[in-house]
């Protein structure tokens, strides 16, 4: 059966007190919205609806791609009203109506409320609720048969006692949708057009309303507030502390960790506190990170260490190499297979080559530092002129010495060694040890200003 998705994302959330749409603001640095939006493509739908209002240009533009059509409700007046904005683009068997600001719906719980859907019943999602106020109640007959669905505040004493909450979430027969929207009334308390009222309408065309139940509130929970939007932000951890703990991974303490991305890991992964990790990473076994760690858009090989307090960003450790700790790896830096970057090193866009090392107070940029080099502390290579970049080239075994700088372009051979404190402007051959510092001269007798009085 074809499927069509509407998601509901017109609401302004005043209550975020805010000039960013309630639908952009993140969870795991990715707006609510785009998360329901990627649960959405994971059903394959035929098509994917996005009713958009309040900062629509901010929406659009944050969102906007090929498998998206953006629809304006230009006044929100409810929800069967903006729903009805997007009937002139369904055209599919099923309609599947999800919401901008709930933004860990399972994929899975939705494809079993899609599978309730055919031209006698709809699906409803429902969660159970120990304090349901200001969810819409499930309201049944004796025989625990769906009749209605009614608002919080349309709801009688008797109803607001049901624990069974509406979720909003509802999967109908494409061919309904437009007859029941038509009918729909704006005589409630908030004088709008509940998409709700549809439950009604369908028990007494004579369909069943066929429930599904959400596996907890979190689930369904929408973000009115930035403590709601907190509550999100840590199950959504929780929920992805889980996934990596059962693919063999060891989280110091789950509560101190966030993904804000998508994380491949091998098996025996050691996690300490407050590490995070953003946009696509891949750890492989053994890797160990300590805590305080960033790492971002990068590759950890086999056995990799990365200590305290490091920050990686587009870059590549090799099997057995570690950093840090206060060792931070920018983009395009590739560290070689044991190779060594120790405390309060930078490197960007540099190849440290197998088993080179640097280990202290050191920048390394545009960089290709072959095997076994040893780069000593506070080494820079001067890789910019105010106007371009230059590279620093060096081969194996050559060793550094304190506080030199390589002017680039410069190119060093194997096995070059330089003395400390040297400034090396020009290309040395293999073998050869340079010097570039001014001659040292001491002055004897020389006296230390002292103070005037």
């Amino acid at each position: 059966m074809s499927l069509d998705i509407v998601i509901l994302a017109a609401g302004q959330g005043t209550r975020m007190r805010s000039a960013l749409p309630k639908v952009l603001h993140p969870v795991a640095d990715k707006p609510m919205l785009g998360h329901v939006i990627d649960t959405a493509r994971s059903l394959q739908p035929s098509s994917i609806q996005v009713v958009i209002g309040h900062g629509a240009d901010k929406v659009r533009e944050r969102l906007a791609a090929t498998d998206l059509n953006f629809v304006i409700q230009a006044e929100q007046l409810g929800t069967g009203h903006a729903v009805a904005q997007a009937l002139p683009q369904l055209s599919a068997d099923t309609v599947l109506i999800l919401y901008g600001d709930v933004p860990l719906i399972e994929p899975a719980t939705l494809q079993r409320l899609l599978g309730l859907v055919n031209d006698n019943q709809l699906g409803l999602l429902t969660v159970e609720l120990a304090d349901p106020a200001g969810y819409g109640r499930i309201v049944r007959d004796e025989q625990g048969v769906v009749q209605a669905i009614v608002e919080h505040k349309d709801a009688s004493a008797a109803q607001r006692q049901i624990g069974e909450g509406n979720t909003g979430i509802l999967a109908v027969p494409g061919k309904r949708l437009a007859d029941w929207l038509g009918r729909l009334s704006n005589s409630n308390a908030q004088g709008e057009y509940y998409l709700t009222d549809v439950i009604a309408m369908a028990v007494a065309d004579g369909l069943v309303v066929a429930t599904e139940r959400a596996s907890d509130e979190m689930e369904v929970l929408g973000a009115n507030d930035r403590i709601q939007l907190a509550q999100l932000e840590r199950h959504y951890q929780y929920r992805a502390g889980r996934q990596l703990m059962a693919q063999g991974v060891t989280l110091i303490d789950p509560a101190r960790f966030d993904v804000r991305g998508e994380v491949s890991v091998g098996r025996d992964v050691t996690i300490d506190i407050n590490v995070i990790l953003e946009g696509r990473v891949v750890i492989e076994d053994d890797v160990q990170i300590g805590p305080n760690c960033v790492i971002k858009d990068s590759v950890l090989r086999k056995g990799a260490i990365v200590k305290a307090n490091s920050h990686l960003d587009g870059a590549e450790m090799g099997e057995g190499a570690d950093c840090g700790p206060f060792a931070r790896l920018r983009p395009g830096t590739k560290l070689g297979a044991k190779a060594h970057v120790g405390n309060f090193v930078e490197l960007k866009n540099a190849v440290l080559g197998e088993g080179a090392k640097a280990g202290h107070l050191s920048y390394l940029g545009d960089a290709e530092i072959g095997a076994r080099t040893n780069i000593g502390a506070g080494t820079i290579t001067c890789n910019y002129d105010g106007a371009n970049k230059f590279r620093t080239v060096m081969g194996e075994d050559v060793f550094i010495g304190s506080n030199s700088a390589l002017v680039a372009p410069v190119n060093l051979g194997d096995r070059v060694t330089t003395g400390a404190g040297s400034v090396v402007t020009s290309d040395v051959p293999a073998d050869t040890l340079a010097v570039g510092r001014a001659k040292q001269r001491n002055i004897e007798g020389w006296k230390r200003p002292t103070k005037k009085v």
